[in-house]
């Protein structure tokens, strides 16, 4: 009745099984036995469930479940306009999900809209699979953006919009020595080529677009005391060809003129960025004030330090092309590529980030506390596995086969049992290293199996009752080989379950090892 009020029906296996472990003394009469348990079992899951409460488990009281983090609201007045917007270098890593996740927030919050706009002003600097890639990196993390926008499509809108500052007097073209108007800058001295007449400046810039080197400059403050808001430039000549408009441009947009122009023709109305922008605001807002336009509410938040993460694009994409890593989804990188491979769920990312919050005071990211997200995200679900390092072979020594009958979880009865039976001859493996400090003649038990001794190479089964102080060890009846493989490059080899065969691409927990991603004979090791 415990059995059935537990699990929802009483099964005969599982019943015999328990029933010879309590009496070892009716194993000779085991088929008699049997016949007994058969008949009583068909009557105990005839009973109704409201019969079998009393015999049912007392469960622990859930606890409830922690409400989700309120962010700060946002000044709205009409329907929210937000975007994300990397740089097609490369796929996405764990630093750009802070952006995403905070942006995508909002956007459920107040039903707005969330554009990704890929930032591809720099010819020099751009991977042309990157533009896939970081869309499915987005779909991977259950993130739908409502548009997508390409900069480098949008390049005579900026011809348009710079015409016009230029016209307005907010922005002057020098040809001279770059070093020389940096100098000037730092000296707070005007260039010579800024007060010529508006229209001498469309002439030069006409020379630009016809072939001619040379830079467009915003005018601001010269006496600003910080000197990275003076003068700053706003177009520049790059006469390598774009991947997708070839030869087509070569006078191409700075970051802060081009976001500018973007933000307010696409019509966002809140930037959520880190406050390493603070400079680029300010420029920003000398780009809205030479055009007229009302600027969207910046929202600045703290800094964030990855410790030991490397995240710069350009250095591990040379180190792809060295053969140090096989790929971006190298799990001993922080793409989100690769940590999806390892196993982390979606989830985790958006959540993780959306706790953070918004507040401008600096943070450090924490791969313990990023894990212990993820374990109460993926526990539930995850099943369980013996794992065998370093195996050593033994053969079962037993007068009647045995039956194993694990849970695949020990709390999710929803997700059943691995029943394996175990005949006399049979080959276990067990670990090496829990071998080291036990000699022949001594008693262990093979987990969820049964006791037996270890004798020159044999194991002798020696009861099912469970004894206090015998070591329990994990073992393996199959010799399934699997590496695992650890986000620091070591790999451990081993062999598994021969259950694994259908949970390819699942993650798992290996019992005293921790959670896995399955690949083939691969398996991902995620954390803890």
């Amino acid at each position: 009745m415990f059995e059935a009020a537990q699990y929802g029906e009483a099964r005969s296996k599982s019943v015999i099984g328990k029933a010879m472990g309590k009496h070892p003394e009716l194993r000779s009469s085991a088929k008699e036995v049997m016949q007994v348990i058969d008949e009583v079992i068909k009557e105990v899951n005839k009973m109704d469930s409201k019969d079998l409460e009393s015999y049912a488990p007392l469960k622990k009281k859930k606890q409830e479940k922690a409400k989700p983090r309120e962010l700060p609201p946002l000044n709205k007045t009409n329907k929210v306009v937000l975007r994300f917007a990397p740089g097609p270098s490369g796929p996405l890593h764990l630093g750009h999900t802070r952006a995403l996740a905070l942006n995508n927030y909002y956007k459920k919050r107040y039903d707005g809209k969330l554009i990704l706009r890929l930032e591809d002003t720099n010819p020099n600097a751009i991977d042309e699979k990157a533009y896939d890639l970081i869309q499915k990196d987005l779909e991977w993390l259950g993130i739908e953006a409502d548009e997508v926008v390409i900069q480098s499509d949008r390049i005579d809108i900026y011809y348009e919009d710079i015409r016009k500052i230029i016209l307005n007097g907010g922005a002057y073209v020098t040809k001279s020595d770059a070093e020389e108007w940096r100098e000037l800058k730092r000296q707070s001295k005007a260039h010579p080529d800024r007060d010529r007449s508006p229209e001498i400046q469309i002439e030069e810039f006409d020379s630009l677009l016809n072939g001619d080197k040379g830079i467009v400059v915003i005018k601001t403050d010269l006496e600003d005391p910080n000197p990275a808001l003076r003068d700053f430039v706003a177009l520049r000549v790059v006469d390598s060809p774009h991947p997708l408009q070839g030869d087509k441009y070569r006078l191409w947009p700075l970051y802060n003129f081009a976001v500018a122009v973007d933000d307010y023709r696409l019509g966002i109305t809140h930037v959520l960025r880190g406050k390493d922008h603070l400079n680029n605001t300010e420029k920003q807002r000398w780009i809205y004030k030479y055009l007229g336009w009302k600027e969207p509410e910046f929202i600045h938040y703290g800094l964030v330090t990855i410790p030991n993460t490397n995240l710069k694009t350009s250095k591990i994409r040379e180190s792809i092309i060295s053969g140090e890593f096989t790929g971006w989804d190298d799990c001993r990188l922080a793409t989100i590529k690769a940590l999806a491979r390892r196993g982390y769920s979606a989830e985790t990312f958006l959540k993780y980030w959306e706790n953070s919050g918004v507040k401008e005071v600096d943070i450090k990211f924490s791969w313990q506390n990023f894990d212990a997200l993820n374990k109460d995200l993926i526990d539930s679900k995850s099943r369980r596995l013996f794992f065998v390092s370093d195996p050593t072979e033994f053969t079962i020594e037993t007068d009647n086969p045995l039956q194993k009958e694990a849970p695949w979880h020990p709390d999710n009865k929803t997700l059943g049992n691995r029943e394996e039976t175990i005949s006399s001859g049979s080959k276990i493996y067990l670990p090496g290293k829990d071998l080291e400090s036990l000699d022949d003649g001594f008693e262990i038990r093979l987990k969820n199996l049964c006791n037996v001794i270890m004798k020159k190479g044999s194991l002798i089964f020696s009861g099912f009752e469970h004894k206090k102080g015998i070591p329990i060890l994990q073992w393996c009846s199959s010799n399934q080989p699997i590496d695992v493989l650890y986000p620091d490059g070591e790999i451990v080899s081993g062999i598994v379950e021969d259950n694994i065969s259908s949970l390819d691409d699942n993650v798992v927990q290996f019992e005293r090892t921790g959670f896995v991603r399955l690949e083939g004979e691969k398996a991902f090791f995620l954390h803890r």
